[in-house]
């Protein structure tokens, strides 16, 4: 997709995406050297990188974690 597409599809501002283009921060091809395009499913797997778990999952890791590790 086009740099435009991408700035939709994420809801990255444009001068934002510039910068993590800059910075080598999110994945892209530039071929020749002009255009940036991004690939939508390597810009689903940058956005979902960083997930975090919910409050409900937490604590069943808790949970699970306090039997697995009893001691007698």
């Amino acid at each position: 997709m086009t740099f435009d597409q991408a700035c939709d599809y994420t809801g990255i501002s444009r001068s934002y995406m510039y910068k993590l283009t800059a910075r080598g921060e999110i994945p892209f091809s530039k071929p020749r050297g002009k255009l940036i395009f991004f690939s939508r499913e390597k810009l689903d797997n940058w956005l979902l990188n960083n997930s975090h778990s919910s409050k409900d999952e937490i604590k069943r890791g808790a949970v699970e974690y306090t039997f697995r590790n009893k001691r007698f």
